[in-house]
């Protein structure tokens, strides 16, 4: 008799994530799934619960708050991790992008200083050989200069460029999964569209939630949306489906409030 091999499990599975601040529930209850190279969009209006949501994910939430459910990436609970195996996964198998690079850099260190670090950290290579590729990493996100962009100091680059390299930072270690939260909210509309075509690209081999308030931007590289109101995922589905034909009253007033209209690819 032949068997029938079963489909892998999705990169991130999350089910029944709750999210209290004491007896006040901020997110009652989400579940979601993001396959490889798949960008999932998750957008609202600002204190809609997308950016704990997506925090929560890393286990990075204040100690204020507490979350319960399952969380798994690539079929393993990393709910069930202590905060010491919690480390390894940060950095390694899940990538950070944060809104604002400046201050989640160290000003102190040089940008490459901090790539050579998580390279050490997660992948074991010696400096010598982690350098090499923090080197490689800065050149594909298209930082200028071989060395002159792994030696320079945060302050030292531009918006665009300080994102740029937080994506790198995010991507070097071949993470499983990137949470991108707001990452080109700083940004002018046309290194805005440069950041997303490169997280677009970059992303290709790994699962991606993309955190924003603009579902301009997100119409832009998701390829499904998850509309979250109020800690509540009130409409998800494909992209161009959820955007063209809008069934909850929430998700066609975040259309109508729109600039311009939602880009589409």
């Amino acid at each position: 008799m032949s068997q029938i091999a079963s489909s892998p499990p999705p990169s991130l599975g999350v089910n029944g994530l709750r999210i209290s601040a004491g007896d006040n529930v901020l997110v009652p209850g989400l579940s979601l799934t993001i396959g490889r190279g798949e960008i999932l969009g998750m957008v609202g209006a600002s204190g809609s619960g997308k950016t704990i949501s997506a925090f929560s994910l890393a286990r990075l939430l204040p100690e204020a708050l507490t979350q319960t459910g399952e969380i798994s990436l690539e079929g393993e609970r990393i709910d069930l991790l202590s905060e010491a195996q919690m480390r390894k996964v940060r950095g390694g198998r899940i990538g950070m992008v944060f809104q604002d690079p400046l201050s989640s850099f160290n000003p102190l260190r040089t940008v490459g200083s901090i790539l050579v670090e998580s390279i050490c950290r997660h992948q074991g290579l010696p400096a010598s050989q982690a350098r090499e590729l923090a080197i490689e990493t800065l050149a594909t996100m298209r930082l200028p200069g071989r060395t002159a962009s792994v030696d320079a100091y945060p302050h030292m680059l531009s918006g665009g460029q300080r994102q740029r390299a937080m994506i790198g930072l995010a991507l070097v270690n071949q993470p499983a999964l990137i949470i991108a939260d707001e990452p080109t909210t700083a940004l002018d509309p046309t290194i805005q569209l440069q950041i997303l075509a490169l997280l677009r690209h970059q992303a290709s081999s790994a699962a991606c939630l993309f955190i924003t308030h603009d579902i301009g931007a997100a119409s832009a590289i998701c390829d499904r949306l998850a509309v979250m109101n109020e800690g509540v995922i009130v409409e998800e589905g494909p992209t161009d489906q959820l955007l063209s034909s809008p069934v909850h009253p929430f998700t066609r007033e975040l259309l109508s409030h729109a600039p311009g209209g939602a880009r589409f690819r």
